[in-house]
């Protein structure tokens, strides 16, 4: 399935936050910092744009899904 072209970054953030177990940590620039312990440490910087760049969300898709061990579709059905 195609990527979704139509998303800020404070939209992804909401969704990580809410379904993912992430937290804001902090912003620097335009840029938000969030960090997961569950099922381990992660940080993921994520750019306020809006709309994100089809390259850039891909990368935090395959970062996110990699880390919690999901399918890409799994995790691009839920940030939708």
């Amino acid at each position: 399935m195609k990527i979704p072209r139509d998303f800020s970054g404070a939209q992804r953030v909401k969704v990580l936050c809410r379904d993912w177990d992430y937290r804001v940590i902090h912003q620097e620039g335009s840029h938000i910092i969030l960090q997961t312990d569950a099922p381990s440490h992660q940080r993921l910087s994520v750019p306020n744009h809006n709309p994100l760049r089809v390259g850039t969300l891909n990368s935090i898709v395959r970062a996110v899904s990699a880390h919690k061990g999901l399918q890409r579709q799994q995790l691009l059905d839920t940030l939708r």
